[in-house]
């Protein structure tokens, strides 16, 4: 993964999606309509924290988010979601 060039801003996480899966686990395709939104990813950048909050994850960590959670963005041609790290659920 190329170098992204964005600083999050305080307690701010931005995170590369995981692709969603296009195979069920008995092996029957998905379509692209039916597919569900990943909600899990890669942390590719973190913000500073706060003075009342430090930062938990790093960059590299693989991550569980809600389903809802974050504002997708589009940088370089490639998806991210930025995120509070308090939306993110656990660090796999």
């Amino acid at each position: 993964m190329a170098k992204i060039n964005i600083k999050p801003l305080a307690d701010r996480v931005l995170i590369a999606p995981m692709a969603a899966e296009t195979k069920t686990a008995s092996g029957i395709y998905i379509p692209d309509t039916a597919k569900e939104k990943p909600q899990n990813g890669k942390v590719v950048a973190v913000g500073p924290g706060t003075k009342d909050e430090k930062m938990t994850v790093k960059v590299g960590d693989t991550v569980l988010y809600g389903k809802y959670a974050g504002t997708e963005l589009k940088l370089e041609g490639a998806d991210y979601i930025m995120m509070r790290e308090s939306d993110i659920l656990a660090i796999v």
